[in-house]
């Protein structure tokens, strides 16, 4: 079951699968993505009983699937059903889903994806501006997602990198 687009309550803490590719989706990439996660969601279910979720694609690069755990929570079945779909889409496009070896930030108003151990060495070396906004992945909930998926280098994950 789809969480509709106006029932999303901001307050609600929605359980958040963050999904980065490498790269940004081309618009039939995005098209047949939305069309192949809309069709999984519509039937995904934990031990026979709906899933009350949602995606939505942030930036034209990351995949955000949402889960309302308060109705029914995703299960381990569950999970490896959504990692299925997910790594289909990986294989038929190549975009990296599953490499958490890697960092997105924002640059000049432009998304960039480095390997993990390229950032650090540019960010270093003074090669990337401090001023960049850093994506970090491991949110969570919804409410983290909203407020901590993209921030300033210097409240980020990456502010630790000498």
């Amino acid at each position: 079951m789809k969480i509709e687009e106006s029932n999303i309550v901001e307050t609600n803490d929605y359980r958040v699968i963050i999904y980065p590719a490498s790269r940004p989706f081309t618009t039939k990439e995005a098209k047949t993505i939305t069309e192949k996660l809309y069709d999984f969601l519509a039937t995904w279910a934990a031990h026979g009983k709906p899933l009350s979720s949602s995606f939505k694609i942030e930036k034209n690069q990351f995949i955000i699937i949402c889960v309302d755990e308060e109705k029914e929570m995703a299960s381990g079945c569950s999970i490896d059903a959504l990692g299925k779909i997910m790594r289909e889409i990986d294989e038929e496009y190549q975009l990296g889903l599953f490499d958490r070896m890697k960092a997105s930030f924002v640059e000049n108003g432009e998304v960039k994806t480095l390997k993990l151990i390229d950032f650090k060495s540019k960010l270093r070396n003074n090669e990337i501006s401090k001023d960049i906004e850093v994506f970090d992945f491991s949110k969570n909930t919804y409410l983290d997602f909203l407020s901590h998926f993209l921030l300033p280098l210097e409240k980020s994950w990456a502010a630790s990198i000498k």
